[in-house]
C-alpha cells in the first residue's frame, strides 16, 4: 500500500534570525555536498534579516537543479535559504526513515520530471508532495532506518579509511 508524501510529512514553516546563525549553522545549496554528501561550512551568510529555520532531525533538500542530490539529515537547529526545501516528518513517521525515502534515486528522479524550468530547474514544491511513498507502520520504518544508518556509517567509516590512505 502506498501513499503520499504528504501524509507522512510537511514544509517546515518558521523563520530564524540570520544574527543567531554563523558559517555551521547556515545551509545554502552551495554548502551542500552533491550526491547525498551532506554539507560544509557556508562561505557568506544572507544579507536579510530572517531566513527559514530548520530544526534537528528535519530533512533538508536542494531544490535547484534537483539532479545533484543535494540532501542532509540536520544533526542541529539552524537556517537555510530559500532554495532549500525543509522536510518535517509528521506524527508517527519515523525521521529517519523520511531522510530515506527522500535519499532515494527515484525520489530525485521524479523530482526532475515534475521540476520546473531549464537551465536551473527546481522541483515543484506541490508536485513533490505527491510524490509516491509505501506505507509501513511505525516499528517496520524504525527498523528499515536503522539496517540503511548502520550502512551509512559503515560507507562513511570507508571513506575516511580511504582518504588517510591516500594521504
Amino acid at each position: 500500500m502506498k501513499y503520499n508524501l504528504s501524509n507522512i510529512c510537511g514544509y517546515a514553516k518558521g523563520k530564524v534570525d540570520v544574527s543567531a546563525l554563523d558559517a555551521e549553522t547556515y545551509i545554502s545549496t552551495e554548502n551542500m555536498i552533491p550526491n547525498k554528501g551532506g554539507i560544509t561550512n557556508a562561505s557568506s551568510l544572507p544579507t536579510a534579516a530572517q531566513t527559514q529555520a530548520f530544526l534537528a532531525g528535519d530533512v533538508l533538500v536542494s531544490n535547484i537543479r534537483p539532479y545533484f542530490k543535494k540532501i542532509w539529515f540536520a544533526e542541529f537547529d539552524g537556517g537555510c535559504s530559500n532554495d532549500v526545501l525543509v522536510f518535517r516528518a509528521k506524527n508517527g513517521i519515523n525521521k529517519r526513515f523520511l531522510y530515506y525515502v527522500l535519499a532515494d534515486n527515484t525520489f530525485f528522479d521524479y523530482s526532475m520530471a515534475t521540476s520546473k524550468g531549464t537551465k536551473m530547474p527546481r522541483g515543484d514544491k506541490t508536485a513533490i508532495m505527491k510524490y509516491e511513498v509505501p506505507k509501513f507502520t511505525y516499528k517496520e520504518q524504525k527498523k528499515i532506518a536503522g539496517i540503511l544508518e548502520i550502512f551509512d556509517k559503515k560507507i562513511y567509516l570507508n571513506t575516511e579509511i580511504n582518504e588517510n590512505l591516500a594521504v
